[in-house]
């Protein structure tokens, strides 16, 4: 389900509430990666120009205000800087935990074998910035300063490579996004065991306790919010009681809270109580309509869509206005570019990152261990491994927990500033190099149909001239493909003859475990003249679709069932099915179903309006070049 459909069926404002005050063109720049890196650009500026001007007291005293949370006797007393890096980026960071699990059970890492390259770069690019900043700061309070290198500022990243990457960077960006969840992991563990003190260990075992029933309300489908936020509370106060940074406790509270693919019966659940909404508009219709979609929406994503425009747009510049503010008078700046902390920051960052990452990220495909992303160039790795090197959130929060000195926390944090400019240009400046001497422009997903159609092997429903083609790749057990065959039956009635549809295999196994067999099936029945009937039948029963059910609709078709089951098993029909799987890999379809129009790859919605649109486009740009009946467009 796309994140615009649960924003919008989530029955949350606030999200929109908070940018729905600003321009039209505003609010598009914001909600891009590079918007929000100018955003933190422009309050980091904020905070460096007040921290150096004649108000710079009342920069110091406002963090060093005191604000009190108390219910009777119990509270909370803390100065508001200790609100913003204890409270506000467990926030942040358990808004990383939610995303962090939502990849790992249905994003882009639910395939472990993708994690291996990543990961072996993330650890270089951990290891070998510490090893440098240590060679410069190797003893006394200086040395505690290690764990300011490790980490990587994700949206800052991602910012940076929408401004100086490549100008479509998908595939590059999912590596980058892969290498950064082991490094926030990896990251919030050392800001809670390394920089923590005097541990409670009956505030830890509670926390601990709160992890577990977060784990047995997803066990037991609780699919309300509240229980969930209630605990998470719980947990950061036992973590802020412990003594263990709270960071922690957000990343390991959004690791507990299940995601899951949208489950069939609740999402047409939810559907049947709308459309009992539209025939009947009252409260308590509409209260059940609303609880149907919330049930059908996983509790991870309705609170991803809460929380992250607040942590990007509120958490994130907040913490950067009371950390990054630097007063650099009085010689401190010069004092500060001859500190070997200031440089052993740098150095660990911007090099450290940059030769660990690119270098066991190339060392490591080289070797057979892994494989870079299809699309994805070594100049572009390096590249990405280049803007790595910008710390800035996670390094800003360390600096306050490393250094117990002002005058060292100044020195690590302009360290952390020249970094981030630094590694911004060193990025620019090997893209620039992979595109000029290797070609290295784009670094995203190919778009265009790898096997062109043909009407004598590919399985076509219209003419086969027909001026316009739209081809699905599909699974006959993903539901979402089920509901896609309406969609095409509304696409070719409303084209007529001026259409042909293709359809392709792409089954996925690894969440559909019936798809291949189902996939042979439809082969076998193609081998007798009915391959449409049986791909019809396989859509209406995808819950039914073992060998025997298979059996059963070849002889409801008047098939011959004993030559369909040896077929099943007939190595040209799985070769067969294998060449779509190889040209859905070289097209870039990655999930099901995926539409090309003409030879062209779809990217968004696939309902019938949006897909209509799109093709009469693609008549429309062929008319001028003289594309007629005889030759199909774009295929």
């Amino acid at each position: 389900m796309s994140r615009a459909l649960t924003r919008a069926i989530s029955g949350q404002t606030a999200p929109r509430q908070l940018l729905g005050q600003f321009s039209v063109p505003l609010r598009r720049f914001m909600r891009t990666e590079a918007g929000s890196a100018s955003i933190l650009l422009a309050v980091t500026a904020l905070a460096l120009l007040w921290a150096n001007s004649p108000w710079s007291a009342g920069y110091r005293g406002l963090w060093e205000t005191e604000l009190s949370v108390a219910l009777g006797d119990m509270g909370i007393s803390m100065s508001l800087g200790h609100w913003i890096n204890d409270a506000m980026m467990a926030v942040f960071f358990f808004v990383v935990g939610l995303e962090v699990r939502r990849d790992l059970s249905v994003g882009e890492l639910t395939e472990r074998r993708r994690l291996v390259l990543p990961v072996l770069a993330g650890v270089g690019g951990l290891v070998l910035p510490a090893v440098l900043y240590l060679a410069v700061n190797s003893s006394g309070d200086a040395a505690r300063g290690w764990g300011v290198v490790i980490g990587s500022d994700t949206a800052f990243l991602l910012g940076a490579l929408a401004l100086v990457g490549p100008s479509s960077a998908t595939q590059l960006r999912v590596f980058l996004l892969t290498l950064m969840v082991f490094d926030d992991i990896v990251a919030v563990t050392v800001i809670g065991v390394a920089y923590s003190h005097g541990m409670q260990v009956w505030a830890l075992v509670l926390a601990v306790v709160g992890l577990a029933a977060l784990v047995l309300l997803g066990r037991f489908g609780v699919w309300r919010t509240w229980p969930y936020v209630l605990v998470a509370l719980l947990i950061w106060w036992a973590t802020l009681e412990s003594g263990v940074h709270t960071s922690i406790a957000g990343m390991a509270a959004g690791l507990c809270i299940p995601s899951y693919r949208p489950r069939r019966p609740e999402v047409e659940g939810a559907a049947r109580w709308f459309t009992a909404f539209r025939q009947s508009p009252m409260p308590e219709v509409g209260r059940s309509a609303q609880e149907a979609v919330a049930r059908a929406v996983p509790v991870n994503e309705r609170l991803q869509v809460v929380l992250l425009p607040w942590a990007v747009y509120v958490v994130v510049p907040v913490f950067a206005l009371a950390n990054a503010g630097v007063d650099l008078r009085g010689g401190l700046l010069a004092d500060a570019l001859r500190s070997p902390i200031t440089w052993g920051v740098v150095l660990g960052l911007v090099i450290g990152k940059f030769v660990g990452i690119g270098a066991v990220a190339l060392g490591g495909a080289r070797a057979g261990l892994g494989r870079l992303p299809q699309g994805v160039g070594p100049g572009q790795v390096l590249g990405g491994a280049a803007l790595s090197g910008i710390g800035f959130t996670v390094s800003l929060l360390i600096v306050g927990l490393a250094f117990e000195s002002a005058t060292l926390r100044d020195e690590a944090t302009v360290g952390v500033l020249l970094a981030l400019v630094l590694a911004t240009g060193l990025g620019w400046l090997v893209f620039r190099l992979a595109a000029v001497l290797h070609g290295e422009r784009t670094a995203s997903l190919p778009t265009v149909l790898d096997r062109p159609v043909d009407p004598t092997g590919d399985h076509v429903m219209g003419p086969a001239d027909a001026p316009l083609t739209l081809v699905e790749y599909g699974d006959f057990e993903c539901p979402f493909c089920a509901r896609a065959t309406g969609v095409a039956a509304q696409v070719r009635e409303h084209f007529g003859p001026d259409l042909r549809y293709v359809f392709r295999h792409l089954p996925l196994p690894d969440v559909h475990p019936s798809a291949e067999l189902a996939a042979a099936a439809a082969e076998a029945a193609g081998a007798q003249g009915a391959f449409w009937a049986m791909h019809d039948l396989l859509f209406a029963h995808q819950d039914e679709l073992e060998r025997d059910c298979l059996a059963g609709y070849a002889a409801d078709l008047g098939l011959d069932v004993t030559r369909f089951l040896q077929d099943l098993d007939d190595p040209q029909l799985v070769e067969r099915i294998r060449a779509d799987v190889a040209s859905a890999e070289a097209s870039g379809a990655r999930g099901t179903p995926t539409f090309f129009v003409g030879s062209t790859r779809h990217i968004g919605p696939y309902d019938a309006e949006t897909l209509i649109a799109e093709l009469e486009e693609s008549r429309a740009a062929a008319e001028p070049s003289g594309v007629t009946g005889s030759a199909p467009a774009g295929s």
